[in-house]
């Protein structure tokens, strides 16, 4: 199978655990999203330069796709990238493979900046749109919306 597309910059990789496992002989439906949040994650300190103290958003929406058995053991790579930026959200991208290549999962996450102060919303600060754009970018009218959160 071929590697995982040249559109994802960030790639990270994700060990298969045991516990992982369930009756099926698969990882369980649900562990798509650690291995999206591991990426992300890993994204976030990587590519924003930012750590657990500066931790400004929440998930706010996900959307997940299987397409083939994720099996242990073995170590996954994820591809995660910025699809869409807008005043308040980001909308981020996921690809799963097998070390073979194999696409075994896909998917998207919302976030939306959050002052935990406050308890509210907050617009995506101009670094941080400056610091995706450079990376992930430019996100075109198609790719980046102009909606709230």
């Amino acid at each position: 199978m071929a590697e995982a597309p040249d559109r994802f910059r960030f790639i990270h990789p994700v060990s298969v655990r045991f516990r992982d496992i369930d009756v099926g002989g698969h990882a369980h439906h649900a562990d798509a999203l650690i291995y999206f949040e591991e990426a992300r994650w890993a994204y976030w300190m990587e590519v924003v330069g930012k750590g657990l103290d500066d931790l400004d958003y929440v998930l706010a929406e996900c959307r997940v796709r299987w397409h083939a058995r994720v099996l242990w053991p073995q170590t996954v790579r994820v591809g995660v990238r910025v699809v869409r930026v807008g005043r308040k959200h980001f909308e981020m991208e996921y690809e799963v493979r097998s070390t073979a290549g194999e696409k075994l999962q896909s998917g998207s996450t919302v976030q939306v900046m959050y002052d935990y102060g406050a308890g509210t919303s907050k617009p995506l600060s101009d670094a941080l749109r400056r610091t995706l754009e450079s990376f992930d970018g430019p996100f075109d009218r198609a790719r980046s919306g102009s909606e709230d959160g």
